[in-house]
């Protein structure tokens, strides 16, 4: 029973694989036909068409129709079958008679090569009568025999033992012999004796013997020389087969599997149910379409057959209503699950966001600032958190043509909030644990500060990857371009630039006296003083700020600060004092009166600093050799020398013995009175007016000034004596 369901299923296959004349069985971009044959892989012509030399084909075009010949045994091939057979030609040599024993081979020898000689389809024919005929497995093993009877005037040509008989070939040989020797010599008969020769069962039927001699030898056996016959080989050609109860094919899209052909008794591969095409090619596999052929599907009338991979489907007809129905009811459900996981995923989406802000605002101090202004009067309220939304808006999500400038610690933006507010956003560096403070600081100390000459902070954004600082924006610049890279249309007048001294003097004596406490700068420096639309100046860049106590007199710190404005005596104490903004007020003073930088390499004869270079020229009465020459050509000579003094005075080696800034700052403002023909000092330690000159003259040496000037006491009114030095006008 088993067998003869196996059976059935390989005689499917075969006629599966039959019916795909459409697919070419060769590999690709190979010749697949030879005159009638059909060459399917792995037999191919060329190097690139076969799997091995043993399936070597040769295409002979000489003859009309062109022959296909194997060439690792040279035999003509009339057909290849994939189901492991292959027909080919052999030539049928005569039997000598002799009443003596014979032997000799039939056919070539296939050993070493993937063919055998086929069992099932094939048989030792023997031709003649009076012969005995035994079939010799190897040298020594009969495996068979038979002898024909003679009977000249039989009609019969089934080879059933008159004038021919068969003998049954044992399976997997790959070479034969035959012994045969005449029992009795019929001096009547020709001189050879007939023949023995290996046939295909299918070579006696039909017209192949016909068309070959056999009908015509069996009814004339004088009839001269007989000729050719046919004979089925095995072949066996698997790349990877493993054995689980049965045999199976394992090949790449496991739609081809091995079996035991029990028509060839021979291991082959076939294409699984539903698909057709050569198993020996990679993918060689179709699909069949059984809904295009009524005859490869069972699908009833009425039926829509449905075509699957390797199956098809036989679905019922349904009403257009309810098929309405349900394509209704699948687009809505569609429309509320995609809709469902819309929502889902922007609820968790902006769940991340929100745990990645707050983890932001953690790691970028937002803990340590809430600390730190809680602590202080002016609370967290008067420094805005604005959302990284609202900053990505106002910079065009930070377009490189928005950017202002580049500084140690981020890059600046220039950005137009949603109320129209032009600001400049900073966009620090990534903040690492230990510049974590700096920032903070700079926050702090911002929000402690209200004065028109310094810069402005909004608020500030801790939610982003990095943090950033929102100030009022400063359209003109930094001082420093202004001084060094002079715009000729609009030049660095020198009332300018005594104005920008009084503001930057009057912003630092505010830092350093008039604050909620002391705070001192660290990096006064001409990029860090902004000019805005009036040219009035505005100090930047807190990063570095402290603020101390009223009774702390320094700060012990590492060296912070710019080379060619960092006081001398910080690197020796490392105490940095509110002396040392003095100093590097000083040097800015100085830059402005020379228009020379603070550190360059031209001046290595005196030293690269300025300062040392302009204390030199002061000691060599040379300062007016070294004076920009728009200073030499609009400020008077009293006045020029009255700021260079204060300028020495600021960068004495000595810092006990340099001003303060509060005394810089009303110094600053008692010259340009004097220009200006009259003193006011207002005090803001105990708002007391003075219009004394001799008061004012106490906290300033005007030895150096020519003798020229006056100075001249009036009487302000109210409203004038009342207008603070360091507020807003």
């Amino acid at each position: 029973m088993r067998l003869s369901v196996i059976y059935l299923f390989v005689s499917t296959l075969c006629l599966m694989t039959s019916a795909a004349v459409a697919l070419s069985l060769a590999k690709r971009g190979c010749q697949d036909t030879c005159g009638n044959v059909t060459i399917p892989y792995p037999f191919g012509i060329g190097s690139e068409c076969y799997a091995n030399s043993s399936f070597a084909v040769v295409c002979d075009n000489s003859t009309n129709p062109a022959r296909l010949h194997l060439s690792s045994i040279q035999l003509e091939i009339l057909d290849i079958s994939l189901h492991g057979t292959v027909r080919v030609v052999q030539r049928v040599f005569p039997m000598t008679c002799s009443d003596e024993q014979k032997t000799q081979s039939l056919g070539k020898s296939l050993v070493g090569s993937p063919f055998t000689i086929s069992s099932i389809q094939n048989s030792l024919t023997v031709l003649g009568c009076r012969n005995s005929v035994w079939l010799r497995a190897n040298k020594t093993t009969i495996t068979g025999g038979c002898m024909a009877l003679c009977d000249y005037n039989s009609r019969d040509t089934s080879c059933n033992g008159i004038n021919c008989c068969k003998i049954t070939i044992p399976m997997g040989l790959q070479e034969l012999q035959v012994t045969y020797q005449s029992i009795a010599n019929d001096k009547n008969n020709t001189p050879f004796c007939g023949y023995a020769f290996l046939a295909d069962m299918k070579w006696f039927r039909e017209d192949y013997g016909k068309y070959n001699g056999l009908r015509s030898y069996l009814l004339d056996p004088f009839d001269g020389e007989f000729g050719n016959a046919s004979m089925v080989l095995e072949w066996e050609y698997a790349r990877s087969v493993k054995f689980i109860r049965s045999s199976f094919c394992v090949y790449p899209g496991d739609t081809s599997f091995a079996a035991f052909n029990y028509e060839t008794l021979s291991k082959v591969c076939y294409c699984d149910f539903g698909f057709e095409g050569n198993p020996y090619l990679p993918e060689g596999c179709q699909d069949i379409d059984e809904c295009g052929n009524s005859t490869t599907n069972s699908c009833s009338e009425g039926d829509t057959c449905v075509n699957r991979i390797g199956s098809y489907e036989c679905q019922k007809p349904k009403s257009r209503l309810k098929i309405a129905f349900i394509v209704i009811g699948s687009v809505l459900g569609a429309l509320i699950l995609l809709l469902g996981a819309w929502r889902s995923t922007k609820l968790i989406r902006k769940r991340i966001k929100g745990i990645r802000k707050r983890k932001f605002f953690k790691r970028n101090g937002g803990l340590l600032l809430e600390q730190q202004l809680s602590s202080t009067d002016n609370g967290l309220e008067k420094t805005k958190l604005f959302t990284s939304k609202e900053l990505a808006a106002a910079t065009d999500h930070y377009n490189e043509n928005r950017i202002l400038g580049h500084g140690g610690q981020g890059t600046v933006y220039k950005g137009m909030l949603a109320d129209g507010r032009i600001v400049a956003v900073k966009k620090s560096k990534r903040v690492d644990e230990d510049d974590l403070e700096v920032f903070i600081n700079e926050i702090v100390i911002l929000s402690q500060i209200n004065h028109r000459n310094v810069v402005k902070l909004h608020g500030c954004c801790l939610e982003n990857e990095v943090p950033l600082l929102v100030y009022e924006f400063i359209p003109n610049g930094t001082l420093f371009r202004h001084i060094h890279e002079p715009n000729e249309d609009f030049p660095l007048s020198w009332e300018m630039r005594t104005r920008i001294a009084r503001d930057v003097a009057g912003a630092l004596s505010y830092l350093h006296s008039a604050a909620y406490a002391p705070i001192y700068h660290r990096d006064i420096k001409s990029t860090n003083i902004l000019l805005d639309e009036k040219y009035g100046a505005k100090v930047s860049d807190f990063g570095t700020s402290k603020s101390v106590a009223i009774d702390q007199t320094h700060l012990t710190t590492r060296v912070l600060g710019t080379f060619g404005y960092l006081d001398p005596e910080y690197f020796q104490s490392s105490q940095f004092t509110e002396k040392s903004d003095v100093y590097s007020f000083g040097v800015v003073m100085v830059e402005l009166l020379t228009g020379e930088k603070a550190i360059s390499s031209v001046r290595a004869e005196v030293g690269k600093s300025l300062a040392t270079h302009f204390l030199h020229s002061m000691e060599e009465d040379h300062l007016f050799d070294i004076l920009d020459p728009r200073v030499l050509k609009e400020g008077s000579r009293e006045e020029v020398v009255a700021i260079a003094e204060l300028a020495r005075r600021c960068l004495h080696l000595n810092g006990k013995r340099r001003p303060t800034m509060k005394e810089v700052a009303v110094e600053l403002e008692g010259i340009q009175l004097l220009k200006e023909g009259s003193v006011v000092v207002q005090n803001h330690d105990n708002n007391r007016e003075y219009h004394s000159v001799h008061e004012f003259a106490e906290c300033y040496d005007f030895s150096a000034m020519s003798g020229s000037m006056h100075f001249h006491t009036i009487t302000a009114s109210s409203a004038e004596v009342e207008r603070p030095l360091l507020d807003e006008p």
